[in-house]
């Protein structure tokens, strides 16, 4: 299984990929002991800045752009973490997951997380970014992290990350995922999104026969 981390920090090092590295850590502690196997990828998106600009004004992902959503798409599970600027979810994030193709992360276990110089900001993960997930029917857990330059040496902070990380490895476990998107629900917003099991287009229908400048009728079927 993959999990894959998104860590939006813009300096190096970054207090975002500090903690998107503690609950790295703790997911992948709780995955063994649960005899889960993980493999981890990182996107960095300081490095895409540039091209993730340049994405949203033309419409087509350059080079790293392109092997960043990749990445993302192979993802079992998912690790999101912002700084947060003005009140509001970094640019840089939001960038990345505008240029994301909507249907590819339905059902996707994630952990939101967050980070912030107050603690006037922690609602931000739960009203920004969980919104933005639940546009893209990522399954968010219950518990997102959120650290402000005093809950580094406390004990709350590392509750919240133990918390989230079980809520994550419980959702691998059972495998929720696979079983959502073989239920046989539609879930393609778009004709060929990323969303497994999309469904073919029956080209000899009424419909697209009409569409064609056909009839509705099929033509009969005439002896060879």
């Amino acid at each position: 299984m993959n999990l894959v981390v998104v860590s939006g920090g813009t300096s190096d090092p970054s207090s975002t990929r500090m903690l998107a590295d503690r609950i790295t850590a703790r997911v992948l502690d709780r995955a063994a002991a649960s005899g889960l196997e993980l493999t981890t990828a990182v996107i960095e998106l300081r490095p895409l800045a540039a091209e993730l600009a340049s994405a949203q004004v033309t419409g087509f992902a350059p080079p790293a752009v392109a092997a960043a959503i990749a990445t993302l798409a192979e993802a079992d599970a998912l690790i999101v973490a912002t700084p947060v600027y003005k009140a509001g979810v970094s640019g840089l994030v939001k960038s990345f997951f505008d240029v994301v193709d909507q249907d590819l992360l339905i059902a996707v276990p994630t952990v939101l997380a967050a980070t912030a110089g107050t603690a006037r900001h922690a609602l931000v993960a739960d009203e920004q970014l969980r919104s933005l997930f639940a546009y893209l029917r990522a399954l968010t857990v219950p518990t997102s992290v959120f650290a402000a330059g005093e809950d580094w040496g406390g004990s709350g902070l590392q509750d919240r990350v133990d918390r989230a990380a079980h809520e994550l490895v419980v959702l691998l476990a059972a495998d929720v995922r696979s079983a959502m998107r073989d239920a046989g629900t539609r879930y393609n917003r778009v004709f060929g999104g990323a969303a497994e099991g999309a469904d073919e287009v029956e080209f000899d229908s009424d419909l697209m026969r009409l569409a064609t400048g056909g009839s509705a009728v099929a033509p009969p079927v005439r002896p060879v």
